[in-house]
């Protein structure tokens, strides 16, 4: 399969970066910013993405469309999507790229497939690719090889093989490390500073445990401005272990700090926002810590 022409859907943080590295690497990136909010719009502009305007004309263009959103939002962008390939019978290539259980995965591909489209699993892990970051894009599915060819700039393909689900199962197994982590040690930090003994476990995680105590600051600078995405993420984790016969709670439980952290006001940041201030993980901690709407309810 050769590709050439490339949909996003949609030029978010992770989606404009990528958008903007497979731009770099000589494709012709498009997007559908009908409906999009203006900072959608402001992120595509600045991307220099064409726009198509509707998911119609965005399906008639492309060889292969991204799917990268909040993954509440993935299966409805697979039912518009392919709405849009029965319609044209244009036979396009649709890669659910969103944190999703691979039970999820299975769903998606079963509504693309039934359009007459094929699909693929992609599981994103790493920061958006901007700079000197890189990502890493496991792919799997019948189709998977071909998206070797997107393996430029900060992105680099791993192809797993041809079952769809294994690249969203990597995703959910290595994220409910680094972000049920991090719900985690943002919670006994925010607990330390309401109950006023903050210094002293500092004091004691820098004498016992420097290396975690900086891994969970340095995750905490940019992870406010995502915790309404990372809620769903978390459901679909705990999705995805419980079908493996696993606790979903502690995943739950994590989906229920990051939803608290999204209503605060360094939550109601966006990425941009956030970036601009330049805050370090201590100074977000206590911004957590002190905002009243930082409690469960």
């Amino acid at each position: 399969m050769k590709i050439q022409h490339i949909g996003v859907v949609s030029p978010g943080d992770m989606g404009q970066a990528v958008a903007q590295t497979l731009k770099n690497g000589g494709f012709t990136v498009h997007t559908a910013l009908d409906g999009r909010s203006p900072r959608t719009k402001a992120l595509a502009l600045e991307a220099g993405l064409n726009d198509c305007g509707s998911m119609a004309k965005l399906v008639a263009t492309c060889d292969v469309l991204l799917s990268i959103l909040n993954p509440a939002a993935a299966i409805d962008n697979a039912r518009a999507a392919a709405a849009a390939i029965k319609a044209s019978g244009k036979r396009l290539l649709y890669v659910d790229c969103n944190a999703i259980a691979p039970q999820t995965m299975h769903e998606i591909a079963k509504i693309i497939g039934g359009a007459g489209g094929d699909c693929a699993d992609a599981g994103i892990i790493g920061p958006p690719p901007r700079g000197k970051a890189g990502m890493r894009m496991y792919v799997s599915g019948p189709q998977a090889k071909s998206l070797g060819a997107l393996n430029t700039g900060g992105i680099t393909v791993r192809v797993l093989g041809d079952r769809i689900g294994d690249a969203s199962a990597i995703k959910m197994c290595y994220a409910s490390y680094t972000k049920g982590a991090v719900a985690l040690g943002v919670e006994m930090l925010m607990a330390a500073r309401r109950l006023g003994v903050d210094e002293a476990l500092d004091r004691e995680l820098l004498e016992s445990a420097a290396d975690n105590r900086q891994w969970i600051l340095n995750r905490t600078t940019v992870m406010p401005p995502k915790a309404y995405r990372w809620v769903p993420e978390m459901q679909e984790i705990a999705k995805t272990f419980e079908g493996t016969g696993l606790t979903p709670r502690i995943l739950l439980g994590a989906a229920d700090m990051y939803e608290m952290i999204a209503k605060t006001a360094l939550g109601r940041e966006t990425p941009e926002e956030a970036r601009k201030q330049a805050r370090d993980g201590q100074s977000v901690v206590r911004g957590l810590a002190d905002d009243p709407a930082g409690r469960i309810p």
